[in-house]
């Protein structure tokens, strides 16, 4: 009986991983995702709200930037006109605006 004492930790290795193969098999037949995290476990999938968070954090800058962008194209727009303009125009303009 001595000489079989190692068994006993080897089939407790190989049940194990037994049954992670056939949960894997399952997972894997039924279209689950296979890879999962601790996080996901607990009931959160892994990186989504970080993922949620910095999507919103770059759309929020998205959308300041665009604005900046339109702001400052508007303003070259004007400088143009002001630069290639003859100087006469520009002086009714102002005079106009007075």
């Amino acid at each position: 009986m001595r000489e079989l004492s190692w068994l006993v930790p080897v089939l407790i290795v190989a049940a194990v991983m037994a049954s992670k193969a056939f949960q894997t098999w399952v997972r894997a037949k039924h279209g689950y995702p296979l890879e999962e995290s601790r996080r996901s476990r607990r009931g959160q999938p892994a990186g989504d709200l970080e993922a949620d968070r910095k999507i919103a954090l770059l759309s929020t800058e998205n959308e300041r930037l665009t604005g900046q962008i339109s702001r400052l194209e508007e303003r070259i727009a004007v400088l143009e006109r002001i630069a290639t303009d003859p100087a006469e125009r520009v002086a009714r303009e102002i005079d106009s605006l007075r």
